[in-house]
């Protein structure tokens, strides 16, 4: 089915620019200051477009230069990234697999390497070599590793001390510390379940783990619709992506007020600049372009679950167009990397997510054919919206460990025979839990399958 959205006349959206009403405030003088900055990239846009029809491009060979020198080698700039090394590693692989970049097996197994070194002795992955376990680094060394997703990368996952490590740092209640003795917010709740969910922790594993859980995600709602990272804290989109996501996962949507949730997200998206704000009167970033723009087609897909129809996943509730222009008109770096916003110096954060964005805004109606800005050349690979790695990584992934936990696999052979006897290893784990998974998963009204609504399918 064709879709009606056409790209913007974007002179005509001048009208939407920010009107102070006389009465400036900071909030105010920043966004008029960023709105003139991107004003002045359209104008010349329109003007070179009239000269180009192929315009935008996507600068994919200069992003895929950057990306591949940043994983061999960095920048002394990133000196204070380094309890954040397998978020970089993470950052680098997911964006090149939306470019269908593939790097050589060579490099790939020295990464799988690093991140064994990261490993905790008591489970997880911290940000660095002798570093403390954290559940931030545990999810992107997790992530990496399912991107890279060969049998030695998989193999790296020591689920047994992956799940002590959960349980050293979950509350009673059901929410999680991000490391031993750290911080209580949402991100650990999204976290721990996607690792979780990964790695085909068993229904039985699952339910203990995350008892209360999606209760206490649920408090983290605020006012406005969007969640914050604790109780009582100001909705933002980096948290409410996690909760939504985890939710995704877990199930216990019915807790939430779906619907103030969707009003919210979608008015994040900026009316001029195409692209997504964080919060309520702040500026648009690129990096939002994933977390928001994620946000909509899994929020779509909770209100299809819990209401059991799914229309309203016939159609995106967000301009796609819009933030297309944004991404390829605003935030590319002519020598490669993506940006925050006009002035601001690409980095591998932003690289990821607004790639991520892109790739969401043009895949998010699986039922049509890919929504593509400019010449089709600008297409890039889907990525999974709630664990934002490539769709097939995740599926591949899960039928690993899934594999594994048959008794008399080779796949089993080759894991146990590397490692000591554990009461909690996967491979002594009943056969019958198994089967209960994979039928748990492979069901469309499971609530804690990860591929079980329109919102996490492409």
């Amino acid at each position: 089915m064709e879709s009606n959205e056409r790209p913007r006349t974007l002179s005509q959206y001048k009208r939407f620019q920010t009107n102070d009403e006389g009465r400036k405030t900071f909030s105010s003088i920043d966004q008029i200051k960023t709105e003139a900055s991107i004003e002045r990239i359209y104008d010349r846009y329109e003007q070179l477009a009239a000269l180009d029809a192929t315009l935008p491009k996507l600068l994919r060979g200069d992003h895929a230069r950057y990306l591949q020198l940043s994983l061999e080698r960095l920048s002394t700039a990133y000196e204070s990234l380094d309890s954040s090394r397998p978020w970089m590693v993470y950052w680098i692989l997911n964006a090149a697999s939306i470019l269908n970049l593939r790097f050589p097996h060579e490099l790939l197994d020295r990464v799988v390497d690093f991140l064994v070194k990261c490993r905790g002795k008591d489970g997880g992955f911290g940000g660095g070599p002798g570093q403390d376990p954290h559940l931030a680094t545990t999810y992107a060394a997790v992530n990496s590793l399912c991107i890279i997703g060969t049998d030695r990368a998989l193999s790296a996952i020591d689920r047994p001390s992956l799940k002590r490590f959960m349980w050293s740092v979950r509350e009673s209640n059901g929410a999680f510390r991000m490391h031993v003795g750290g911080e209580v917010d949402v991100r650990g709740a999204y976290c721990a379940i996607s690792a979780a969910k990964l790695c085909s922790f068993t229904p039985e594993d699952e339910q203990r783990l995350f008892e209360g859980t999606s209760g206490w995600i649920a408090e983290c709602q605020t006012y406005e619709g969007g969640f914050g990272g604790a109780p009582d804290l100001e909705a933002h989109g980096g948290y409410s992506f996690c909760a939504a996501a985890a939710l995704m996962l877990l199930g216990g949507e019915n807790r939430c007020d779906l619907k103030a949730l969707l009003r919210w997200t979608v008015n994040r998206q900026m009316a001029y600049e195409g692209g997504f704000q964080g919060r309520t009167n702040k500026l648009v970033d690129g990096c939002y372009s994933f977390w928001q723009g994620a946000l909509v087609p899994i929020v779509q897909g909770l209100i299809a679950r819990a209401e059991g129809n799914q229309s309203i996943m016939n159609v995106s509730l967000f301009n796609r167009y819009a933030l297309q222009e944004y991404v390829l008109i605003c935030c590319q770096r002519p020598n490669g990397g993506l940006i925050d916003k006009p002035g601001k110096p690409a980095d591998l954060y932003h690289t990821c997510y607004t790639l991520s964005g892109l790739a969401v805004a043009q895949h998010c109606e699986t039922h049509s054919p890919p929504l593509v800005l400019g010449d089709e050349r600008n297409e890039v690979l889907p990525t999974h919206p709630v664990h934002n790695i490539p769709p097939k990584a995740a599926l591949d992934a899960y039928r690993y460990f899934l594999e594994l936990d048959q008794p008399g696999s080779a796949s089993e052979e080759k894991h146990c025979n590397g490692k000591s006897a554990d009461p909690m290893d996967a491979c002594s784990e009943n056969e019958s839990d198994r089967q209960t998974s994979s039928s748990h998963m492979s069901s469309e009204d499971s609530s804690s399958n990860y591929t079980s609504s329109r919102a996490s399918e492409y």
